[in-house]
Parts: structure tokens; C-alpha cells; sequence
């Protein structure tokens, strides 16, 4: 379903903690400390766990239940958190959601999830949230800005070309890729949620060598698929890019939004 590798995800656990909106992350504990402790988050698409590192340490009263489809990365979870009394883990497809899983759920969490789902899905998943009136924080979810700040004339196709193959089917249908954001947050408003969203944009400098190498080398499939942009092309704007990545003042920006998605009532 996702085909995420974990040593990219322990890559860029660091950027993506940088990257949270702190005004979304502070209404985010401020909605969870009224209510009935200990709270219940279901982490869904948890990967290796770093939505629940990013957060447990504020909420160390909270019980966890964290839900993946892959294996290998649910695994890898379990051997960096430990067993510990108040997480579950759960090796399950989002597809086909085990219902129970939302019971005495308080708030459900996700990280750069969305984007890979289609608008059925999205659909489908904020109705079940609604039902139950659980809210929602969906964090990093990709937007489409794909930018540098030392420019190269192929910049906006490659990026325009990634855009277009992140609408491909990622394991949840026809993808909304770079509009997941939008979908969302007008899904969430039209189901009787309470919406805040804000920019969570990964700002990549030299201390980012290493994840704007792999980011950059994850590029190179989508374009070829693509096809508008032919190989030696590719290699020379790669090239290029290479080049720059250690200079001082040196950016990749890769955007993101964040979304809390709460019952109105509960406000």
C-alpha cells in the first residue's frame, strides 16, 4: 500500500518534526487536556512511530493505538518504542478499517497520508469520524509547492511532472495528490467539523544533505513514468542540483499543510 522504506522515514522524521504548525500542534493538546483522561489516539498509516514520538511526550498519560499495513515498518515501531502498557499495534489495511478500532478513540492522527488516498477513500474515512464525532489531525500532507532557491529552467516541469504522478493509485484508489489538502479540509467543514489548516513546508538547507539526496533520487521514477522529460535532461538538472545542495543559503522547499479537524460542539 504505501511501499515507504523505513530508513527513509527515520530520514526524514526530523524535517517533518521541524515542519509541524506549532499553532496547529498547541490547539491540537489544548482540545485533548478538558477531556477525560487518559485519552485514546489511533495513529493511522504510522509508519515506524513518529507521529507518536513527535507527540506521546506531551500526552504521557494518552493510550496509543497504532495502525499500519506494512509489516516490516509496524515492526520496526514496535523495536524503537518497546512494549509498553498503553500502545497498541495493529497490522491492518486502511481499506478495509476494523471498525472496533475507533472505539473510545478521542482524536484520530495521521502524518503525509492523504495525499496518497483518493477522494472515495478521504470520503469514506472523515463519514466514519463523523459518526462517532472523533476528531482529526492530519499533518504534512504534500501540497504541490516543489521549489529551490537556486533556480534551474526544468524546476517547475519536474515538479509539475511529480504532481501529476502523485494523482496515481497509491493502494487507495485514484490519489488526490497535491489537492488532498484542499479535499480534506472542505470535507471535514461540510461534515460538521470545526477546521483549522496552516503550512507545514519542509525548508531543506545544507544541514539536509543526506534527505535532499534521497528526495531528490525518489524523483527519478515519476518523471521517467511521466515521460515529458527525457533522461539526459533529467541527469543534468539531477546534476545540477547535486551541485548545489551544500552551499550556504541553499533551499529545497517542499510544501505541506496541516489539519484539525474537531467537532463543533466540542470547541
Amino acid at each position: 500500500m504505501s511501499g515507504f522504506d523505513k530508513e527513509w522515514l527515520k530520514l526524514r522524521e526530523p524535517a517533518d518534526r521541524q515542519a509541524r504548525s506549532e499553532p496547529i500542534l498547541a490547539r491540537f493538546r489544548q482540545y485533548l487536556d478538558p477531556l477525560r483522561e487518559p485519552h485514546v489516539i489511533l495513529d493511522v498509516g504510522c509508519g515506524t512511530g513518529s507521529t507518536y514520538r513527535t507527540l506521546s511526550q506531551e500526552l504521557p498519560r494518552s493510550n496509543w493505538k497504532l495502525l499500519d499495513y506494512e509489516s516490516v515498518l509496524l515492526e520496526e515501531a514496535q523495536r524503537l518504542i518497546g512494549l509498553q502498557d498503553n500502545i497498541e499495534f495493529h497490522c491492518q489495511d486502511l481499506n478495509s478499517l476494523d471498525e472496533t478500532l475507533l472505539n473510545d478513540v478521542s482524536i484520530v492522527t495521521a502524518s503525509a497520508l492523504f495525499d496518497l488516498c483518493s477522494a472515495d477513500f478521504c470520503d469514506r474515512f472523515v463519514a466514519r469520524l463523523a459518526d462517532r464525532r472523533i476528531g482529526l489531525y492530519a499533518a504534512l500532507t504534500y501540497d504541490g509547492v516543489m521549489e529551490w532557491s537556486i533556480r534551474h529552467p526544468l524546476d517547475a516541469q519536474i515538479a509539475a511532472d511529480f504532481n501529476l504522478h502523485q494523482r496515481f493509485d497509491k493502494g487507495f484508489g485514484r490519489a488526490l495528490g497535491p489537492t488532498a489538502a484542499g479535499h480534506l479540509a472542505d470535507l471535514c467543514e461540510a461534515s460538521g467539523f470545526s477546521v483549522e489548516t496552516a503550512d507545514s513546508p519542509w525548508h531543506l538547507g545544507p544541514s539536509s544533505a543526506k534527505l535532499q539526496k534521497e528526495f531528490l533520487a525518489g524523483l527519478q521514477e515519476p518523471i521517467h513514468e511521466i515521460g515529458n522529460v527525457n533522461e539526459l535532461e533529467f541527469k543534468t538538472w539531477l546534476d545540477f542540483r547535486h551541485s548545489h545542495i551544500d552551499l550556504n543559503g541553499s533551499l529545497c522547499i517542499v510544501g505541506h499543510r496541516d489539519l484539525l479537524a474537531l467537532p463543533r460542539t466540542e470547541m
